[in-house]
């Protein structure tokens, strides 16, 4: 697999990112460490030890001189001498040490001092003895024992009765080698690397899948989907993938429905045409039916302007065309306007149309597109019911919407065709003989839906086709 540019461009970068994170945050630590090492320095006594073994020391030592006075604490400095123990000098009131030892001046005058500070420095303390013991001053020198790591005592080194010292067995070792400064860095380097690598396939892989896509609806492939190669995502990634398969699903429904019109029309065209050649073929063989023969070419040139007029019709639409002027229409009265013209023709044919308008709905509208659509779909209702029946159109404005309901009582639609027939050129399968172009219900679809509206059909129970038109009221009227 070939890992692109943008591939190498999301690793350098997180890469970067994360070896300057841990540069700022290595660089952090070491300043405070050091800032620590510092102030320790300046707060460290150069005459009294501190610290906790220095303080654990003192402490005990005071407990062993409360409890069993000078004498016990003398035995025990006595025995804790031999030992690694930290090296407390014990002093009274004249400046004598308990076990004679030599002291340094400046080392007890530092000491009283801090005694006499309190609670918060307990490195160095005085311990007045009740019933004539004296004072005693308690503290741990600069610079002794305790500054060095203590080691192990001798009980632990040795082993069983015979064997000798641990320290002095094969294998042993007084103190573990330092860790290289190298391995917590070559570490930290290489989960570098592999957390960059991760990541940036993670987020160039959906890319390459979308570019892989590209290419192919760009080579006719208009099939291709590409969010089921997204696995499990759910992040922006992922909704361009969703939002590329309704391109291709448009491309490929919109292309679809070109090559059907375009089948369509050729066929539609030939009808006609062929007709006219017959016409002509008739005229010249009898010239005394010149004149029957003129009208029938006249009425089939009149058919294919008619029909020629609503493919471009559908063709602006489709495009999207505004070139139509925009008025503010009464729906509710051009509803009635046109079923007072259809009812004349209906009843010239023995039906009958039922008109019944409620409420306003006022619209800037391109008249002549929403004319042509109400007309189309009423008179297409008065031309498929059946004779001695009647067509039901009811116009309702309420609640920010208009809507058109129109209801037949013809052969209907099967339920699978019920959104074929507002595809152009469609005849329902339902035996009816009615002739026109099938363009009428594509005019009024992409009419409506031109100004935000919706038309839908349905079975009416009993026979009939019901066509529903819905157009919302809250665009600006002005």
């Amino acid at each position: 697999m070939k890992l692109g540019r943008l591939f190498w461009k999301f690793f350098f970068a997180f890469w970067l990112a994360l070896l300057l994170a841990g540069a700022g945050v290595g660089t952090a630590v070491w300043l405070h460490h050091q800032s620590e090492i510092e102030r320790l320095a300046r707060e460290r006594d150069p005459f009294v030890a501190g610290g906790p073994r220095a303080t654990t020391a003192v402490a005990v030592a005071e407990s062993v001189l409360r409890h069993g006075g000078p004498s016990a604490l003398q035995a025990l400095l006595a025995d804790l001498s031999r030992e690694r123990w930290p090296q407390l000098l014990v002093v009274d009131a004249r400046g004598d040490e308990l076990l004679g030892r030599p002291t340094v001046p400046e080392s007890v005058a530092a000491a009283r001092q801090q005694a006499a500070l309190g609670e918060g420095h307990r490195a160095a303390r005085v311990v007045e003895l009740p019933a004539g013991g004296g004072s005693w001053l308690l503290f741990v020198p600069a610079g002794g024992p305790e500054l060095r790591p203590p080691m192990p005592p001798l009980a632990r080194l040795a082993g069983r009765p015979g064997e000798p010292p641990r320290e002095f067995r094969p294998g042993f070792e007084r103190r573990p080698a330092e860790p290289s400064l190298w391995l917590p860095v070559g570490i930290g380097l290489l989960a570098s690397i592999a957390f960059s690598a991760l990541l940036a396939w993670y987020l160039s892989k959906p890319i390459r899948n979308l570019r892989w896509a590209l290419g192919a609806v760009a080579e006719g492939r208009l099939e291709t989907r590409v969010r089921p190669l997204m696995g499990a995502r759910r992040d922006e990634i992922a909704d361009l993938g969703q939002d590329f398969d309704r391109m291709a699903q448009q491309l490929q429904a919109l292309i679809g429905a070109q090559r059907r019109l375009l089948h369509d029309v050729s066929h539609e065209l030939r009808s006609p045409l062929a007709r006219l050649q017959a016409a002509i073929g008739l005229a010249r063989q009898d010239p005394a039916k010149l004149e029957a023969t003129l009208d029938r070419i006249e009425r089939e040139a009149v058919r294919l302007d008619e029909m020629v007029g609503q493919l471009l019709t559908i063709a602006r639409l489709d495009a999207g065309s505004r070139d139509s002027r925009e008025d503010v229409i009464e729906l509710v009265d051009l509803a009635a306007a046109i079923a007072d013209d259809a009812r004349f023709e209906a009843q010239t044919k023995g039906r009958e149309l039922h008109f019944s308008g409620q409420g306003e709905a006022e619209l800037r509208v391109r008249g002549e597109l929403i004319q042509r659509a109400f007309e189309n779909v009423i008179r297409n209702a008065v031309k498929y019911t059946a004779e001695g029946t009647g067509v039901d159109v009811e116009a309702r404005g309420a609640q920010g919407q208009f809507a058109l309901r129109v209801a037949d009582r013809g052969p209907g639609v099967p339920e699978g065709d019920l959104e074929a027939i507002f595809e152009p050129f469609y005849r329902a399968q339902n035996g009816s003989s009615a002739g026109g172009f099938g363009l009428g219900l594509a005019i009024a679809r992409r009419a409506v839906t031109a100004h935000g509206g919706e038309i839908t059909a349905s079975n009416r129970e009993g026979g009939g086709l019901l066509v529903e038109i819905t157009l919302p009221l809250d665009l600006r009227k002005d």
